[in-house]
């Protein structure tokens, strides 16, 4: 089934494609490979979901704050390539996660991320070589930034 099909049948309704928050372009696509540079988690509302995993977040928090950004993603994806059925796979994903000191559950939240593209694409070409880190600080406080490679259809 293709991805624009996936999303049909989960009932997913991309938000619009976030928009820069500084000087970068949120997709760079080289030959056949799209390089996304870091996405937060957006809420439709238009607010950033902040907070610490291990202070004020639990895992599950974190887990959706990172299945947002996943949508995110997937979102100036079909932005730019006009449809997702363009992707071939997820090749990388690089997940941060904005934890305490002793937070140990990073793979845990980027989960969020990873299930929904593995739901979107496939086991085959929506899972890909991922890292899943922690940090004690990222832009605006958010819970999670997310940045992926897929290899595309141009």
């Amino acid at each position: 089934m293709s991805a624009e099909a996936q999303l049909a049948q989960f009932g997913i309704e991309l938000p619009p494609a976030p928009k820069p928050m500084g000087v970068y372009k949120p997709i760079v696509i080289a030959g056949n490979m799209a390089y996304l540079s870091g996405h937060g988690p957006l809420q439709p509302n238009g607010k950033l979901i902040t907070g610490r995993l291990g202070l004020d977040m639990d895992v599950e928090a974190g887990y959706e704050a990172s299945r947002i950004t996943g949508l995110g993603i997937l979102s100036t994806l079909q932005s730019s390539l006009g449809s997702l059925d363009k992707v071939r796979r997820l090749v990388k994903l690089l997940g941060l996660v904005r934890g305490t000191d002793g937070f140990d559950q990073q793979p845990a939240v980027i989960n969020g991320c990873s299930e929904l593209f593995r739901d979107i694409f496939g086991e085959d070409a929506g899972v890909a070589a991922r890292s899943a880190l922690g940090t004690n600080s990222l832009p605006g406080c958010i819970a999670v930034e997310i940045e992926a490679i897929f290899e595309v259809d141009v």
